[in-house]
């Protein structure tokens, strides 16, 4: 069977959180990505979930893109070695950047940069101008409070139709890694 998906742009969190279960599932899901021949875009951080996630697919193979902006580079957060690395003027260039090179996307636990990431491509899906798949990673329940909410949208009537989201859920890095490798 040939291959759909070849190159995940990862969203997470450039902290660890408070679940060390967090940074575990981020190196399993780096491991998997490198060992099932899957390329990686992230934000070309090495710190947190971010550097966690792109060491573990260098280590195992992948090979991955970092985008990141001038601002971030210079101010907040070292640039990940090893990687490729594109760099851009702002974060809605960043954002389109690593639409454009991933054929899906995968959602870690994350902030608020995270969250601005996932809901730019659920509104993408939302009027049409995407079908890429998210796959979410849903460690330790985090993204439970968001499915929640995105049920209450519903039930308030400002989301027509569940089915207009390429949305699939994954309780573990092996289960997430499957889904992915039979989209």
């Amino acid at each position: 069977m040939v291959q759909k998906l070849k190159t995940i742009a990862v969203y997470c969190g450039h902290q660890y959180g408070t679940n060390p279960e967090f940074a575990r599932d981020a190196k399993m899901v780096g491991e998997l990505l490198g060992k099932n021949k899957l390329n990686m875009v992230f934000g070309g951080g090495d710190v947190g979930l971010m550097g966690t996630v792109a060491t573990a697919a260098l280590e195992n193979g992948a090979h991955v893109v970092g985008v990141s902006t001038h601002n971030v580079i210079e101010k907040q957060e070292p640039v990940h070695e090893g990687v490729e690395v594109e760099v851009v003027t702002g974060v809605n260039e960043r954002k389109q950047k690593m639409y454009d090179l991933s054929d899906a996307f995968i959602i870690l636990p994350g902030g608020i940069g995270t969250l601005n990431e996932l809901t730019d491509i659920m509104t993408m899906q939302q009027i049409g101008e995407s079908r890429k798949p998210l796959f979410f990673l849903n460690t330790a329940k985090f993204w439970g409070p968001f499915g929640r909410l995105f049920v209450h949208m519903q039930h308030c009537g400002f989301i027509e139709n569940m089915h207009d989201y390429n949305i699939h859920v994954g309780n573990t890095p092996e289960d997430l890694i499957k889904i992915i490798l039979d989209y």
